[in-house]
């Protein structure tokens, strides 16, 4: 109990009460009976889910965790699909000051949370930590991870096992052998935070985790709040870092202290700078070289308002290139970069590729045995069409705004989440963003061209207007 999001989040005196904040937060009370609060009604439905999963049903709860994941991929695709303009866009209509103080009492509330939980800091972040401390002492985070072998320097745990262990370094330190899954800004964006704290080689409160699980929660939430200031002004703003704050799986993913919050802080920044080819392509590098999900955003933000512009098609190109080149520069710290390379690619990628999980019905397979049904065969064909969805919407709709964009990439990353045979409920904070954009954000109307001067011109014995009159 509380292994992920610690026990008190997760009790569900707490858990329902931010369920409803989110809900009556979000909600336009004077048309309650709109896709939009089904949209919100869905977002919150991952909790069943959770339930399950709480109570060891994993079978149970990862079956639920496909309705809403198709719901909102469907849903997302159709929005951003859509040729005619939206009639309504459904904000809730609380003042702005509310929502804004809202907002600020569940940052404080959350932070609070965060600060005062030990131990609490999952294998995802405790990874984080590591690489950047390898980085920091010129080794690439792949392949030098803390392992179980070697001379014990540390108490069994109450199963027997004994993690602490002497490494190849000489220094007595907690293992996680298989931290190093995760793309190169995983590792460097916890850097700042290791610099700051250090880290004592043992999987303890490790602060540098809660810091930098902390910076990018916050850095989404600005990053949503600017967004929603440029495309829809104060109240879009409110709204968006509000529906951060309140969703109950992104401080799921916050007090579990994961680097799920760094790929979606990327993206939302990349976002507000979509107007920019480089921009976009630096934010989808730096994202996809933290979570590889990112990847197939690539088609989308190429082209989207580029067309197969050259010279637009350039600046995206370049600021990928400069993002992943700058992301891999940890390789070089290797003395065979070729090794690096090699290692890379089966500790992350083929690693990926390889796993099994019960935490989602394509790792059923397994248990085929036991009577659990293989569905893997149908995972192929999700896949393939993921792929296939990825590459389709960077050609249609063929004229796309900010709303299409953040509805398709929602959209995106849904059908990657739900191609996945290790899916888990941390990964809700990629998608929220996008989603909550999908809903809320308005539809930018095509510009008017002017008529021809000459219609608008004056009979040549009319009198000029005053300057400021009404024409």
């Amino acid at each position: 109990p509380g292994a992920f999001g610690g026990k008190l989040l997760t009790s569900w005196p707490v858990w329902l009460g931010l369920s409803l904040a989110f809900l009556l937060g979000l909600v336009d009370l004077r048309r309650p009976l709109t896709l939009a609060t089904l949209d919100l009604l869905v977002l919150l439905s991952f909790g069943v889910s959770l339930l399950f999963f709480n109570r060891a049903e994993v079978f149970t709860s990862a079956a639920l965790a496909v309705p809403p994941l198709v719901y909102l991929l469907v849903r997302t695709a159709w929005i951003g699909s859509r040729p005619r303009a939206r009639p309504h866009v459904p904000l809730p209509r609380w003042p702005v000051w509310v929502l804004a103080a809202a907002t600020l009492f569940l940052v404080g509330f959350r932070v609070g949370l965060n600060v005062e939980a030990k131990r609490t800091v999952i294998d995802v972040g405790y990874a984080g930590v590591i690489g950047a401390d390898r980085i920091i002492h010129g080794q690439a985070p792949y392949g030098h991870m803390p392992v179980e072998v070697g001379k014990a320097c540390g108490p069994a745990a109450s199963d027997g096992e004994i993690r602490d262990r002497i490494q190849a370094n000489g220094r007595c330190e907690s293992a996680n052998p298989s931290g190093d899954t995760y793309g190169p800004v995983a590792y460097l964006a916890y850097i700042p935070a290791v610099a700051a704290f250090g880290w004592s080689g043992k999987w303890d409160s490790l602060p540098a985790a809660h810091a930098t699980a902390i910076a990018f929660d916050l850095l989404v939430l600005l990053g949503l709040a600017l967004v929603g200031r440029r495309h829809g002004g104060g109240r879009l703003a409110a709204v968006l870092a509000f529906g951060w704050a309140a969703y109950p799986f992104t401080a799921y993913a916050l007090l579990s202290d994961t680097n799920d919050a760094i790929m979606p802080a990327l993206l939302v920044w990349g976002f507000w700078l979509a107007s920019s080819p480089a921009a976009r392509g630096v934010a989808t590098g730096l994202a996809g070289w933290t979570k590889f999900a990112a990847l197939a955003l690539a088609p989308l933000w190429l082209t989207y308002r580029t067309g197969l512009s050259p010279r637009r098609l350039a600046g995206f190109t370049i600021g990928f290139a400069a993002a992943t080149l700058a992301a891999f520069a940890v390789l070089l710290l290797e003395p065979s970069l070729l090794d690096a390379i090699r290692t890379f690619w089966d500790r992350t990628l083929a690693f990926q590729l390889d796993r099994d999980s019960p935490f989602s019905i394509w790792g059923w397979g397994q248990y085929h045995a036991r009577g659990i049904p293989d569905l893997a065969s149908v995972q192929t064909v999700v896949q393939v069409g993921t792929i296939v969805l990825a590459v389709a919407v960077a050609f249609v709709p063929r004229e796309k705004g900010p709303l299409e964009l953040a509805a398709l990439s929602a959209a995106v990353l849904l059908a990657v989440e739900l191609s996945l045979t290790h899916w888990f409920y941390l990964y809700l904070p990629w998608v929220l963003p996008f989603v909550l954009l999908a809903v809320y954000l308005p539809r930018a109307r095509p510009a008017r061209v002017p008529e021809p001067e000459a219609r608008h011109a004056p009979p040549a014995s009319a009198p000029e207007p005053a300057p400021g009159a009404a024409r």
